[in-house]
């Protein structure tokens, strides 16, 4: 990277994707790297998170993953939530030939403070809303804050989320809008569900025509003496509210989530009735349409959710940025000596991660014509149920949970052409 002793690096948000990023990068001595994160400190909004194979491997590589424990996926029971019939019933061992960590649910707080404290000290600069980024002729980009401070780097990550403001000044024209999908979470302490054994002893998905409900251990219980649990309830068609519908994190009440599994099955209304006023926390669905690059200017890359903005990924969300973080730093560390290094990193780095996007996008597109073909040939509920699970949540997605990041650097290795 000819022209100057150190390469500047923005990385605009500090969710995983932008302190995986931070980590990743600042392990290359030729690059000053600095995260910029709109809160005034660290926090991380949500309940749980799913952490397979893929997210293990990829925390390894970060060197964070001794510090995220959960709850195990024993086992996981699919259910019709009317009338609790069980659909079926997949196990999860805890461990694999793989990864002997096996599937888990944990708090996002964990993931959170477990790469945190892998964050070189002065990296992070707190109560930064970023509002603009400039393309400057030359190298560099100008980021513009809500504070009116104004700074300048060689290569910008856009690490900012669904409602990215990088993706925004990248692409003007590319628009979100609500699909109608709200979720109500909330994490509460198991021992209020103490007489709800049947909801509190799997992993469950609680499947309905307009919602479904998701509970789920959080904790591994030898560390906690009284180990959290999460509730996530689904709604599909909730109406727009212009001003007041938001993508990420208000309080609603009981009364409004009560009102969304008011036919479901009783154990799942009582589990509901078993938070307390205060406790939910609701989440707007956005999505927009797929972007065909995930880099711009040749100098700014994006990551995670706001390189495929679409509401819900496969619960691997924070580990698909995760990825893309570290391949980003690999790809730099391989181009630095280059003519055109920044641009030439770039472009390594939506050669590995633009197909993998795709895939899911295809496997997404197959299976939602799947369910609309049995959907119209078939008004049976259980029917459509089954075959909902058995696409849908039991599809081939080993590309996603089996991803070992580190041989797909190497294959690419192997298979490039190599850069000029």
């Amino acid at each position: 990277m000819v022209g100057r002793t150190l390469t500047s690096v923005a990385i605009v948000g500090g969710g995983p994707g932008g302190l995986g990023t931070a980590i990743a990068l600042s392990k290359l001595p030729f690059l000053e790297v600095t995260l910029y994160e709109k809160n005034l400190e660290p926090r991380e909004s949500g309940a749980g998170i799913s952490l397979s194979t893929n997210a293990w491997r990829v925390l390894d590589l970060l060197g964070a993953s001794e510090g995220v424990k959960g709850g195990y996926k024993s086992n996981t029971h699919q259910r019709n939530a009317y009338t609790g019939k069980i659909i079926d019933v997949i196990e999860h061992p805890s461990g694999s030939s793989t990864d002997q960590r096996g599937a888990i649910r944990a708090r996002r707080t964990r993931l959170q403070q477990a790469l945190l404290a892998q964050v070189p000290d002065g990296i992070i600069r707190y109560n930064k809303k970023l509002i603009r980024l400039d393309n400057l002729q030359g190298d560099r980009v100008k980021l513009v804050f809500q504070d009116s401070t104004e700074v300048f780097a060689d290569i910008v990550v856009g690490a900012d989320g669904i409602h990215s403001i990088v993706r925004r000044c990248l692409f003007p024209d590319h628009k979100l809008s609500f699909t109608g999908d709200t979720a109500y979470r909330v994490l509460i302490p198991k021992s209020r569900l103490a007489n709800l054994p049947e909801i509190t002893s799997t992993t469950a998905w609680w499947w309905g025509k307009s919602g479904h409900i998701y509970f789920s251990d959080v904790d591994d219980e030898s560390e906690q003496s009284d180990p959290l649990f999460e509730i996530t309830v689904r709604s599909y068609h909730e109406p727009e509210v212009p001003g007041k519908t938001v993508a990420w994190g208000i309080p609603a009440s009981n009364e409004k989530v009560a009102a969304r599994v008011k036919e479901f099955d009783s154990r799942v209304r009582d589990a509901v009735d078993a938070v307390e006023q205060g406790e939910w926390w609701e989440f707007s669905g956005y999505a927009g349409p797929r972007l065909d690059r995930i880099i711009g200017w040749g100098k700014v890359a994006l990551i995670g959710d706001s390189s495929h903005p679409l509401s819900g990924a496969f619960g691997s969300g924070a580990t698909f940025a995760m990825e893309d973080g570290w391949i980003l730093a690999r790809a730099l560390e391989l181009s630095q000596s280059t003519t055109h290094a920044i641009p030439d990193a770039l472009e390594i780095f939506s050669q590995i991660r633009t197909p993998y996007y795709t895939k899911m996008y295809q496997h997404l597109d197959e299976v939602k014509a799947k369910l609309q073909r049995v959907q119209y040939e078939n008004a049976d509920f259980d029917v459509f149920l089954r075959a909902k699970v058995e696409n849908f949540i039991y599809g081939n997605k080993e590309f996603i949970y089996k991803n070992d990041i580190k041989k797909g650097w190497e294959d690419f290795l192997r298979t490039s052409k190599g850069i000029e």
